[in-house]
């Protein structure tokens, strides 16, 4: 059975940032890709990032030039740099393998003003 588990989120101020972690086991992690999904309240789930498991990037136009996404399949980790936070980034973060349908417990992420 996979299981993810991020760790990472807090309170931050305002261009303040943050890195986010996901810990995979129960999978092979370096054989899937593994994205970033956050849900803000009273919004649904929106993609953040992914990465291929080659290393390859994509993010969401919204975050772009400020998160980073990447990964270390020796540690069975991803991970999550955002930088210059906005409070429209206050979400709960969860990591997510789209092939395995699995998904973490999720991360609070409160950026203030």
């Amino acid at each position: 059975q996979v299981q993810l588990v991020e760790s990472g989120g807090g309170l931050v101020q305002a261009g303040g940032s943050l890195r986010l972690s996901c810990m995979v086991s129960g999978a092979i992690f370096g054989t899937y890709t593994q994205d970033w999904y956050r849900q803000a309240p009273g919004k649904e789930r929106e993609l953040v990032a992914a990465i291929t498991p080659t290393g390859t990037p994509t993010y969401a136009a919204s975050v772009k030039d400020r998160f980073t996404i990447s990964r270390d399949n020796d540690h069975n980790t991803g991970y999550l740099d955002m930088n210059n936070l906005k409070p429209e980034d206050t979400a709960i973060y969860y990591c997510h393998i789209p092939v395995r349908s699995a998904w973490g417990q999720g991360t609070q992420v409160t950026v203030s003003s």
